[in-house]
């Protein structure tokens, strides 16, 4: 799957959403602040964990990592660990570094953490490793039916 299967998946949720295809990698939260010239809190990371075995996405800050413990409890599990690349490949449908927020392969569970709220410009993954669009917190809560939690180590 790439960038066109996720502006359809988008269109498909009634989202009119500008996917930038860069000429420099957007693979890492690093990377693509600095290809759209922002800061890198205002990158969304799509990670995949397993909370007790079962995928689930999980929105986060470009600056912050996830606190394991923290999602576990969030999600009322008993652990959360991260999915290896071979795992979030079957249930995405996209490579580690492109992953979109939703459009996925299989509708997976989403936690938008809630550090996230604070940034009224957000860019995200639209499913290629130099593809990125605008976005904001809400569209995105709205658009991956996420549950938002804090979930993020500080």
């Amino acid at each position: 799957m790439g960038p066109q299967d996720f502006e359809a998946a988008a269109a498909a949720r009634g989202l009119s959403l500008e996917v930038q295809e860069l000429a420099a990698s957007t693979r890492t939260a690093r990377e693509a602040a600095e290809a759209v010239g922002c800061e890198e809190r205002q990158i969304v990371k799509s990670l995949v964990f397993l909370t007790d075995g079962e995928p689930v996405l999980v929105l986060m800050r470009g600056d912050r990592r996830v606190d394991l413990a923290r999602l576990a409890q969030a999600l009322g599990a008993g652990a959360a660990t991260r999915a290896d690349a071979d795992r979030v490949y079957v249930e995405t449908g996209f490579a580690i570094g492109g992953i979109p927020p939703f459009g996925h392969r299989s509708p997976l569970p989403t936690v938008l953490d809630a550090c996230l709220l604070e940034e009224p410009l957000l860019f995200a993954a639209a499913g290629g490793p130099n593809a990125l669009f605008r976005t904001s917190a809400a569209q995105l809560r709205d658009a991956a039916q996420a549950k938002v939690a804090c979930v993020c180590s500080r």
